[in-house]
């Protein structure tokens, strides 16, 4: 089972998901809303299983009717250390999700908050769990290495032809690249921070898959639509 967060930015439509990404919430079965993320839920058609949040957001009228409804809300304090999302997703797993899909976690008005979104990705908790944040543009994820029995970690990129794919150092940068399948290949090749050689690679091969000896590498996929 995978969890859907809803985060509180700009969200894409369930149309706009189902058609960059079939599929996406096949295994969907519980969702987590984050403050004001649950006005997402009307456009994506989901139902709230859970809200967390400090509540600037949503505000107590909307808060009141979630609680009306049903849905067990979990209440943090303003001056906490974590992101309402970040809370969103330690909840999701607590309740026994395998994955984690965010929704509204890359629009917005506030440029911080989608890279707070994107650094969630690497949370120790997350470490053996699929993480992905998605709109109708993009789908992000993250290979981290090496994997628990410290070996290279092998991910594949499968989806059609043509899909653009990035693939970016986090951090110190990354190491051991090789990818196969895409326009462009690296082979056990290092990506340090700072360049840009990883961007706007492209599926050339509907399997592909990428490599990696160590660091974080983020994969940003762009659907051809």
């Amino acid at each position: 089972m995978d969890a859907l967060i809803l985060a509180d930015g700009d969200g894409p439509t369930r149309a706009e998901l189902d058609r960059a990404w079939p599929g996406w919430d096949a295994r969907v079965g519980l969702v987590v809303a984050a403050d004001g993320g649950a006005r997402l839920a009307g456009p994506l058609g989901v139902r709230i299983d859970r809200w967390v949040g400090d509540g600037d957001s949503l505000g107590a009228a909307a808060l009141a009717e979630l609680e009306a409804a049903g849905v067990p809300v979990e209440r943090a304090r303003p001056d906490k250390d974590e992101s309402d999302t970040e809370l969103a997703v330690v909840a999701a797993l607590r309740d026994g999700a395998e994955g984690v899909v965010i929704v509204g976690g890359l629009g917005g008005r506030r440029i911080d908050h989608a890279l707070a979104n994107i650094g969630l990705l690497a949370m120790p908790e997350l470490i053996g769990h699929e993480a992905v944040i998605l709109d109708g543009r993009s789908r992000l994820s993250l290979v981290r290495a090496p994997d628990l029995e410290g070996a290279s970690t092998i991910r594949p990129l499968p989806g059609p032809a043509g899909t653009t794919i990035s693939l970016l150092p986090l951090g110190p940068g990354v190491e051991g690249v090789t990818t196969h399948g895409l326009a462009y290949p690296l082979d056990d090749e290092p990506l340090p921070p700072g360049g840009a050689r990883g961007l706007s690679n492209m599926r050339r091969e509907p399997d592909a898959r990428v490599e990696l000896r160590a660091g974080l590498l983020l994969v940003v996929e762009t659907p051809t639509l």
